[in-house]
């Protein structure tokens, strides 16, 4: 018998080992013919995949519109406009009028004789709405220390109208206004907004022309639509972002008199990514409205609706 001439290691290799050996090849085998499988499975067309459509594509089906739309209880008829201020004093503030012995000598020494401040206030669009308009009820949606308002009674004036405006507002500010607005005084928490745009409406005479309503712009717009409270011309100019301007702009639409006028400001602006154009755009979609643009103000005329 020939001398086995292997060398020494692999004369020593016992018969377990080639079993072990034999297993891994398997095994790498079975791995590799799983990975070119996988690897091999072509996944379905990028256009197949669903895709939630756009907001617009929605708004043009009519069976998605009520999805968007902000409902509320509303009277059956609107009040005639010289029963607005009425209405508003009764509801409101119990028959007695906010001006009526204002200010009180505790707040005396914490309000300014006036303090005026506002944003795009004094455009030209307040004139060019309120002469094209003629308005006998004006409703303002946020208002602040009461610029527009007060510009818009000044132009009433000029054009010799007798126009009623509510001031709709919670008059809080926002969360850290006061780093803007120290002056604006604070007592136990509660910032002196409100009885700082009451002593500017004292101090411009205008406690006959104008009527603060001091609530959330959801809420107070809901109920004066419950109370028939509607109006010839309405600024937007509350919240910027997307969802209050969408909401104070459908609430509103439903207190606006046929072929009235809603406009407001910051259609411009970068705020939440352009909120309120995104909301305005929406909004002038699903109704078949033509935006017009004036200065920084977006206006919606609903008399120029577009009819399909």
């Amino acid at each position: 018998m020939k001398e086995d001439q292997r060398p020494l290691q692999q004369r020593n290799k016992s018969p377990t080992s080639k079993l072990l050996t034999r297993s891994a090849a398997y095994v790498i085998l079975v791995l590799l013919s799983y990975t070119l499988g996988y690897l091999s499975h072509t996944s379905p067309p990028q256009q197949q995949q669903l895709q939630p459509p756009p907001v617009f594509q929605l708004a043009d089906s009519p069976s998605q519109l009520d999805n968007f739309r902000v409902t509320a209880p509303c009277a059956n008829s609107p009040l005639p406009p010289h029963l607005v201020f009425p209405t508003i004093l009764d509801r409101v503030f119990n028959g007695s009028s906010p001006y009526s012995n204002f200010p009180p000598p505790y707040l005396s020494s914490f309000l300014k004789q006036r303090r005026i401040k506002g944003w795009g206030s004094y455009g030209a669009v307040f004139k060019h709405l309120i002469k094209r308009v003629k308005p006998q009820v004006i409703i303002e949606v946020g208002t602040f220390l009461g610029a527009s308002a007060l510009h818009m009674v000044n132009v009433t004036r000029e054009l010799r109208l007798q126009t009623q405006i509510l001031c709709l507002d919670d008059f809080r500010g926002w969360p850290g206004f006061r780093d803007r607005f120290k002056d604006i005084k604070m007592i136990n928490g509660d910032v002196l907004l409100f009885q700082q745009f009451i002593q500017n409406v004292i101090y411009f005479n205008a406690t006959g022309s104008v009527l603060p309503v001091p609530f959330s712009t959801a809420s107070g717009l809901e109920k004066l639509c419950e109370w028939g409270i509607t109006a010839d011309l309405i600024e937007i100019d509350a919240g910027h972002d997307f969802i209050s301007a969408w909401g104070d702009i459908n609430r509103a639409y439903r207190i606006l008199r046929p072929g009235g006028v809603i406009f407001g400001h910051d259609y411009f602006t970068k705020a939440d990514n352009r909120g309120v154009r995104r909301a305005v755009n929406l909004f002038a979609q699903m109704n078949n409205l033509k935006i017009q643009t004036d200065g920084q103000h977006w206006v919606l005329d609903t008399s120029l609706a577009k009819h399909n």
